[in-house]
């Protein structure tokens, strides 16, 4: 193997790693079978949710995910993989990719990397399910914000009671006198 090459597959296993470190979850797709229209808008949809989607040499991962002390991983690299890396939003690029699955039979969900840990593809399916960070965000605010909501709706009850009250008592002055 001449110097340069040598170099040049360092760099990459290089990339992989810094890829892996700054991934929140990492999708491993089998994307054998489909075709060039499939997989530009496979891409065009990863893209879109700021998701990296990479295909490298499965020798190369193997070595950077050795090198950064995973295990349990073996199986899943073999046949022409994609790695899908999400870095904002560890359920967009599972979503998409078990999305995309749903109507492209011929991609396949392998496996995936959660929290520093290899699962297999029943885990990666199970974070896809989940809602987005922002639906997540507006669901615990919508629980935050029910009580408040409650409490001043109590408040405004017993201030309208209370004017009810004082009208009543001015009206019957108004009438005895």
């Amino acid at each position: 193997m001449s110097k340069s090459t040598l170099t040049h597959k360092q760099a990459v296993v290089q990339e992989i790693k810094e890829a892996i470190e700054n991934s929140k979850s990492i999708s491993i797709v089998e994307y054998r079978g489909l075709n060039v229209a499939d997989i530009s808008e496979l891409r065009k949809q990863y893209r879109e949710a700021g998701v990296n989607y990479k295909v490298y040499k499965n020798t190369l991962v193997n070595i950077a995910l050795s090198e950064l002390g995973y295990e349990g991983y073996e199986e899943y690299l073999s046949g022409p993989n994609g790695f899908v890396f999400s870095n904002e939003d560890m359920v967009q690029g599972p979503k998409i990719s078990v999305d995309f699955a749903k109507d492209h039979e011929a991609l396949k969900v392998k496996a995936g990397i959660i929290d520093g840990k290899v699962v297999d593809a029943d885990s990666v399916k199970a974070l896809a399910k989940l809602p987005t960070k922002e639906v997540l965000l507006a669901q615990v605010l919508g629980g935050l914000n029910a009580p408040i909501q409650g409490f001043a709706s109590v408040l405004n009850a017993t201030l309208s009671s209370l004017v009810y009250a004082l009208n009543a008592v001015k009206e019957k002055k108004e009438q005895e006198a």
